[in-house]
């Protein structure tokens, strides 16, 4: 492959994973990369936590440019803190549930029983920061929101035109917290049951060859999980991170055949594999922290994620365009 013009900026896509609160770790991300002009981004693709970043990145970039999106990340994630939200919403009549609690509250009740009226504080959030109707007809980055068909099991991703409250609300939705969302005449649950993030969407609807992956959900860990709050923590991890590990060594079969000149590299195309985590901090903290919307907190995690997408941009920008950064075997599979 040709190396990169490193005169001009380089593309890049990216896959935005969900996790609740700890979608913060994505802003501190997207602040990052939006510092460093050399980056565009071409599409994005996101589940859950990680499609609000999306949806918002792009409403405020379309609004104002960089400092646009870089102040609606921000009011954003300030109107979130305090507020159970993102992904891990508790609806206010079950606050008091707390932990292990409402874990089996919700097995006992349904959303529909426990939360008849179907309040979620994020419909007003969203509603009142970005302009859907001009995004679906001017969204400056190609965006691809996921979720998960709940009659069919299968995933349903939601392009530019289709995008409104109604999608986002649905590609967060946990089915244990809130009630389906009703979209088209079809009902959807949380899109990182079906992929976190899905990664096709960019191989056939752009032509940019670079897949940058904020990951926020780690791989792996070095203890065996010995309680039962660790051992939820550790099954929310594994289900969640499935979707994307099948979907990466499907890429690195197509790029080994590529290589090895066994198909038509006119009808595949090798992908460039990146990505952005910071496992040994992330891991520390639990999948219940993920419903944490102190303030405090979600500005650590900002910086976190700031810190890694610089220490990525230091160690890797070069490879953009010519080379995956990580070793998808060793990494993901």
């Amino acid at each position: 492959m040709n190396k990169a013009n490193t005169s001009q900026p380089r593309k890049i896509n990216l896959a935005l994973q969900g996790g609740g609160s700890h979608g913060a770790f994505t802003w501190g991300v997207l602040d990052r990369l939006l510092e460093d002009d050399r980056v565009v981004v071409d599409g994005i693709t996101g589940a859950s936590a990680g499609a609000m970043n999306a949806v918002v990145y792009a409403d405020g970039l379309l609004d104002g440019g960089v400092e646009g999106a870089k102040k609606a990340l921000h009011d954003f994630w300030k109107s979130v803190s305090g507020h159970p939200s993102v992904g891990a919403l508790k609806v206010p009549s079950l606050m008091e549930f707390a932990g292990a609690g409402f874990d089996l509250m919700s097995r006992m009740f349904s959303p529909y029983q426990t939360n008849p009226f179907n309040i979620n504080p994020l419909r007003d959030m969203l509603n009142a920061q970005i302009d859907f109707e001009r995004l679906r007809q001017h969204s400056p980055v190609k965006l691809f929101i996921c979720a998960t068909n709940v009659r069919s099991g299968r995933i349903k991703v939601f392009e530019n035109g289709e995008l409104s409250c109604d999608v986002l609300l649905a590609s967060a939705c946990l089915p244990f917290v809130f009630q389906a969302v009703e979209v088209g005449g079809e009902h959807y649950w949380d899109g990182g049951y079906m992929g976190n993030p899905p990664l096709f969407p960019l191989y056939y609807e752009t032509d940019t060859r670079d897949i940058l992956i904020v990951q926020i959900n780690p791989i792996e860990r070095d203890d065996v999980p010995d309680t039962s709050q660790e051992i939820i923590d550790r099954l929310n991890e594994i289900s969640f991170n499935t979707p994307l590990m099948l979907e990466l060594r499907a890429i690195d079969f197509v790029n080994r055949l590529l290589r090895e000149e066994r198909v038509d590299p006119k009808k595949y195309k090798h992908l460039n594999i990146h990505a952005i985590n910071a496992e040994n901090k992330m891991r520390t903290f639990g999948a219940s922290s993920k419903s944490n919307t102190d303030w405090t907190f979600l500005q650590a995690l900002h910086k976190i994620g700031h810190d890694a997408a610089d220490q990525w941009l230091v160690e890797n920008f070069d490879d953009i365009g010519d080379r995956s950064s990580i070793n998808i075997g060793q990494k993901f599979l």
